[in-house]
């Protein structure tokens, strides 16, 4: 894509997937993922878990710091609702990063 898209996938206590949900679509440097409307959209669907994704169009896959404060906010909130940040991926054309691979969830 040559612009910014932001999803979440909402799952249940399997981790089977309840519902994938496309949160925002921006330009070419940024969206805005509102955790308002992403733990709206969770306690909707009543789901136990979700994983965060979006694109870099730049294919530079190193988070920005605004991708880690949302990972953060997120998940700090989610601890509140018992409502687990599973992982938050950032893809490019060819290959992606996953914050819990790289350990930075913990």
């Amino acid at each position: 894509l040559s612009h910014e898209e932001f999803y979440v996938v909402f799952v249940d206590r399997a981790n089977q997937v309840i519902k994938t949900e496309q949160i925002s679509k921006g330009g070419l440097s940024g969206t805005v993922a509102d955790g308002k409307v992403i733990f709206q959209k969770a306690l909707e669907l009543k789901c136990s878990a979700m994983i965060l994704a979006h694109n870099h169009p730049s294919g530079q896959l190193k988070p920005s710091e605004a991708d880690l404060k949302l990972t953060k906010s997120l998940m700090n909130f989610g601890k509140y609702i018992d409502l687990q940040v599973l992982d938050h991926l950032i893809f490019s054309d060819n290959s992606y990063f996953s914050f819990a691979d790289e350990g930075i969830l913990n």
